[in-house]
């Protein structure tokens, strides 16, 4: 019998983690550095061919869990307490070498994010059949095959010759499969999946979420599947451990988990995107109008945007929505002004704007704001929450010292910060803040309309709800206008008045939300809603067969 069936018919848990402790070291802004409990005492066990979901919001440890089964901790991480028994070992106590035969082997790792993990300089195949290679689990012809037949199972195009593309040549989607094709090609007893469809169009998604279910009944490999969507986990676990905080808060089969929740935290996991918004009626004259606009790039010869035609009322929501590539963010830079569109006009107040960012005014640029998707990267880490908001202020008003001081505590009242983070800088803050931050930052310029391009794709489901439910309660109280950039329908229906649908480029279906979200349906509008993750086991499989066309992901 070979080194792997050994380990199969074994007996016991094949992961039984206990007390696990593990600590880092922070280095505040303007303090020594000193460590922290990032997982604190948790204990699990996983049997062979099992699925164990873990849930939780960010910093809740789920990652660094899943990690320490490899053995490993991320950089300024130490586990200091706890045993990792895997096999029937403690790995933890196998030393160097003993965790470089453990992983690639008998733990594979699959990446939220598939472009960045693959090398770009390398074919797929050759990356795919590196480990079992490496650890002379097979030849590389029988590799080869190996990798060919499980392209096959999940699905990607072309089998024979999809592993001599280049990373670069196929979609996410694809990518993210072929990384677990390369985690199931040695073989092993356990994969660790870290939120492995986060990144992805909710589309793209249920194509990889199936896929991944599909290899894993398969193959028999036990998984660790970690993950902050709820409905996600539901579709590919046996059981689930909610975290929070490094601790946990529950555990048990995801029946119970999605059914009866025993603890507060975990209802409102199941509760989320559940907010409740009555679609206003159009009133008045619109106060953006998108007219018939194409726009591309490479001086046009890419046409990315074809006869757009969208309108957007004072104080009301138009949500747009497609999959990566349907022109949604090329949209909102035509209406910006930083992509001058080829044809077409856009009305906002009831003039014409210039096509171009330099030839509007410095009203018309006040009105207009923007809040971008990665918060981080849209701030200036050298300054402070004070400076970042503050600065609309002095460009726009010319407003300055103790009065753009006092404006700012106002602006943080409203995002329910207060002024006590005025003095913080980015580092300090907390995903949802700094998005907060922004939202600040952007209401500072007293603006008419602000475009949100996906504003809540980066966070977690319960920040994210306190987010749209910030911006609702502000779209109330300043009347601003909202055009809402998403690849999501749950956030959809939480916050619109009005949906386009958009598909490469082109307008599908546009009204009121009532009216786009009744049927009957378009085949692609009828694809993203069917693409909705929902808390119901089972839910994956009858998603798949009702599909009427494949995703452009795909």
């Amino acid at each position: 019998m070979s080194e792997a069936g050994k380990r199969k018919e074994a007996s016991g848990p094949l992961l039984d983690i206990r007390g696990l402790k593990i600590e880092a070291t922070v280095y505040p802004p303007g303090e020594d550095p000193h460590a922290v409990t990032i997982v604190d005492g948790i204990s699990l066990t996983l049997q062979r061919g099992k699925v164990l979901g873990l849930i939780g919001e960010s910093g809740a440890g789920k990652s660094t869990i899943g990690l320490s089964s490899m053995g490993y901790g991320r950089g300024g991480c130490r586990i200091i307490g706890g045993e990792v028994i895997l096999n029937g070992r403690d790995i933890l106590n196998g030393g160097v070498q003993g965790l470089r035969k453990l992983r690639g082997r008998e733990v594979c790792y699959v990446a939220q994010s598939a472009a960045a993990a693959f090398n770009p300089a390398h074919r797929l195949i050759d990356q795919v059949v590196e480990a079992a290679l490496k650890h002379g689990v097979m030849k590389r012809p029988e590799a080869e095959k190996r990798a060919v037949a499980l392209f096959r199972k999940l699905g990607l195009p072309d089998p024979e010759n999809f592993g001599m593309r280049f990373p670069h040549q196929v979609s996410g989607g694809q990518l993210q499969r072929a990384m677990t094709a390369m985690a199931l090609c040695p073989e092993p007893d356990l994969i660790v999946f870290d939120e492995p469809t986060t990144a992805l169009d909710v589309t793209t998604q249920i194509d990889v979420l199936a896929a991944i279910k599909d290899a894993i009944r398969d193959t028999h490999v036990a998984a660790l599947y970690i993950t902050h969507d709820l409905a996600v986990v539901a579709q590919v676990a046996d059981e689930i451990m909610v975290l929070r905080h490094g601790k946990l808060v529950e555990w048990g089969a995801t029946r119970q988990i999605i059914k009866e929740p025993g603890q507060q935290y975990t209802k409102a996991l199941v509760s989320v995107h559940r907010i409740p918004h009555a679609e206003k009626n159009p009133e008045g004259s619109p106060l953006l109008s998108v007219q018939n606009v194409t726009a591309g790039y490479g001086q046009g010869r890419v046409k990315v945007l074809k006869n757009v035609s969208v309108d957007i009322r004072p104080g009301q929501t138009l949500a747009v929505v497609g999959e990566s590539g349907s022109g949604k963010s090329t949209l909102a830079r035509a209406i910006t002004g930083l992509l001058p569109p080829q044809e077409g006009s856009i009305g906002f107040a009831g003039k014409e704007l210039p096509r171009r960012l330099a030839d509007r005014t410095k009203d018309q640029l006040r009105e207009l704001q923007m809040i971008y998707q990665m918060a981080d990267v849209a701030m200036n880490p050298r300054q402070t929450v004070a400076t970042i908001i503050g600065r609309p202020l002095e460009f726009y008003f010319g407003i300055k010292g103790a009065e753009r001081d006092r404006k700012v505590a106002e602006l943080l009242e409203k995002i329910e910060m207060g002024k006590g983070f005025a003095q913080r800088y980015p580092a300090e803050l907390s995903g949802g803040q700094k998005q907060r931050v922004c939202i600040a930052r952007a209401l500072a310029a007293s603006p008419k309309l602000i475009i949100c391009d996906e504003v809540t794709s980066a966070l977690d489901p319960l920040v994210a709800n306190g987010i749209l439910k910030l911006l609702l309660d502000l779209q109330a109280e300043e009347h601003v206008a909202y055009l809402f950039i998403t690849h999501d329908l749950a956030t959809v229906k939480s916050i619109a008045d009005s949906i386009a649908v958009m598909y490469r480029g082109e307008v599908v279906r546009y009204g009121p939300k009532g009216q786009v979200l009744a049927p009957p349906f378009d085949a692609y509008t009828d694809l993203l809603l069917s693409s909705v993750p929902e808390m119901e086991i089972g839910w994956l499989e009858k998603a798949i067969k009702g599909r009427r066309m494949e995703s452009a992901g795909n």
